[in-house]
């Protein structure tokens, strides 16, 4: 996309999504009127870079991008209603709005329809972000045109780089639990409370003993990690978290 799509209105085109059993026409124009959003766009649903990075660090980051003034974080992709939706519903993005640009008409409009014929897509988006106020485009992050699927520029912290550069990016927390441990619940509780937002790995469900001693040399649990830092248990949570409160 050129510099000149920047300042420009984004295309009128309707969308046909899917609620429940009932087919949902959302109007572009009116979607957009009036609020502040963040769209990224991407070659397709169920693809690796896609669903591995792109969906889930703008889903991670959502609570800032609202807290900095963003009413709706917007993926789209050219592939149908019923695709688009079971996507977001394997991927948990809840925060996100999933808008199927089906017949590509959306992309277009943006100059970013792309033909992949050569891996058997037909046409679908190149990948990028924007950010949206009132319908007229402020900024945009375009992947380079270079070979392959580029991800370097329409991530979700270049886009809060942009949007909000001092702000405090979220904690990545996980917990290594087993069903049944006190201490495991009295761990999540205190995370909970500190409003940190954590991944659970319970034992047996998705990971077993060996991983837990080959990952953290412990066979106790809970077991805790922020920023890849190894915090331990419950007591060295509550140690840590206090320790951040009066620092």
């Amino acid at each position: 996309m050129s510099a000149s799509n920047a300042s420009r209105r984004i295309p009128e085109v309707v969308f046909h999504t899917r609620k429940g059993h009932e087919w949902v026409a959302i109007n572009s124009r009116e979607f957009f009127q009036n609020k502040t959003v963040i769209v990224f766009s991407l070659p397709g649903a169920f693809t690796p870079t896609c669903s591995s990075a792109h969906v889930p660090r703008y889903n991670q980051l959502a609570p800032i991008f609202f807290r900095h003034g963003v009413d709706e974080i917007v993926c789209i992709s050219v592939n149908d209603a019923f695709v688009m939706n079971e996507w977001k519903e394997i991927q948990k993005a809840d925060r996100i709005t999933f808008l199927p640009d089906g017949n590509g008409e959306f992309t277009e409009g943006m100059g970013m329809l792309e033909d992949r014929k050569e891996l058997g897509f037909g046409k679908r988006s190149w990948r990028y972000s924007m950010l949206v106020r009132d319908g007229v485009v402020e900024k945009m992050f375009v992947e380079p045109k270079v070979p392959g699927d580029p991800f370097e520029v329409s991530d979700a912290d270049t886009m809060l780089a942009y949007l909000a550069p001092n702000a405090d990016k979220a904690d990545d927390v996980t917990v290594f639990t087993r069903k049944g441990c006190p201490h495991c619940s009295r761990a999540k509780q205190l995370l909970t409370d500190a409003g940190m937002e954590f991944e659970e790995l319970v034992l047996n469900r998705d990971y077993t003993d060996r991983t837990l001693r080959a990952v953290t040399g412990a066979d106790s649990y809970p077991q805790i990690y922020i920023n890849a830092q190894h915090i331990g248990g419950a007591d060295e949570l509550a140690a840590w978290l206090q320790h951040r409160k009066a620092a």
